[in-house]
């Protein structure tokens, strides 16, 4: 019998952490530390919404692109938050969590060989997609002592000929570091002058502490060449709804919607129409808790980063030598 398995699926390991969570959801005295799980309940009125979508036979198909409503409602959201425009019937699409957003990012983006600069430590996510679609994920490591912040020399060292997608994954998973603005200049000046596509995986947004969130795609001349990628589980506690976003460059967004159609059809319905109302009303149930952190890692000889420049995650380390 011929082997039935692809090898570039084979050859890809299966997640350390989603094991560990695995491990760690079946004990229930267990404080994990894993994956990114906020630790209240969705808001209330939220999953109300959702009650009431169900008692109303809201159980159909929506359009490929997700409901009208939800799509306006973005927009409004990144206009408000961030002085962000997009045409919500062009250039926003609504998927089945941000992952499958990275996923057909990559997949409407790249062809075989070209390359996909991704700093790390980041989301587990990013390599896997990018070897899917055809891609070769180069890795940037980014270092302590620049607070791990991607630095525009890292990045230029990083830059080949075949370099086409930057992964933007700030504010980042897991270290808690965020791009602040003139970061983002020198990045984005770099990326217009090579011609480079950003893919800023922007669903800690609502968790950061130092000051207000900002999108590389607020950057003179880094909108049409932005997919920015967000969703609803992180700062609104929605992480089984499985709800996220893209944005970006209208033909961009059509060759994802692509293969979204083939793949998904469309998001879950309960879940848009939950996130509609999460959208109109906006509340936040996050509390900073960095100072929290900040001061019992101290006291067990852990190394742990200002608080200040920090997102929800804080990441304690020591020297063990």
């Amino acid at each position: 019998m011929r082997n039935p398995l692809a090898d570039r699926v084979v050859d890809i390991p299966f997640s350390g952490i989603r094991k560990f969570f695995d491990i760690v959801s079946e004990m229930p005295d267990a404080i994990s530390l894993g994956v990114g799980e906020p630790d209240f309940d969705t808001p209330w009125h939220v999953r109300d919404e959702g009650i009431y979508s169900l008692e109303k036979g809201r159980t159909f198909y929506t359009s490929n692109s997700g409901l009208k409503e939800l799509r306006q409602e973005i927009t409004n959201y990144l206009k408000r938050r961030q002085n962000l425009e997009y045409d919500a019937m062009k250039e926003v699409l609504i998927t089945v969590g941000g992952s499958e957003a990275i996923d057909i990012g990559m997949r409407g983006m790249l062809n075989p060989g070209e390359e996909v600069l991704i700093p790390q430590p980041s989301y587990v996510s990013y390599e896997p997609c990018v070897l899917l679609a055809g891609g070769v994920p180069v890795i940037i490591d980014l270092k302590e002592e620049n607070e791990f912040r991607l630095t525009a020399q890292e990045l230029l060292d990083a830059i080949t000929e075949k370099t086409k997608i930057l992964v933007l994954p700030f504010p980042n998973n897991p270290t808690g570091a965020i791009l602040e603005e003139k970061d983002l200049q020198e990045i984005a000046k770099i990326c217009i002058e090579k011609d480079i596509f950003v893919m800023s995986d922007e669903i800690y947004s609502e968790l950061t502490y130092k000051e207000k969130h900002i999108s590389i795609a607020q950057m003179p001349g880094m909108q049409e060449r932005t997919i920015l990628i967000n969703g609803f589980s992180k700062a609104y506690a929605m992480t089984g709804w499985r709800l996220g976003y893209a944005c970006g460059p209208a033909d961009i967004i059509e060759q994802m919607l692509k293969v979204h159609q083939y793949a998904i059809m469309c998001a879950p319905t309960t879940s848009q129409y939950a996130a509609t109302e999460m959208c109109r009303r906006c509340v936040r149930r996050t509390i900073s808790a960095a100072a929290i952190w900040y001061m019992p890692f101290g006291r067990w000889g852990w190394h742990v980063l200002n608080p200040s420049v920090r997102s929800t995650y804080s990441l304690p380390f020591r020297n063990l030598a």
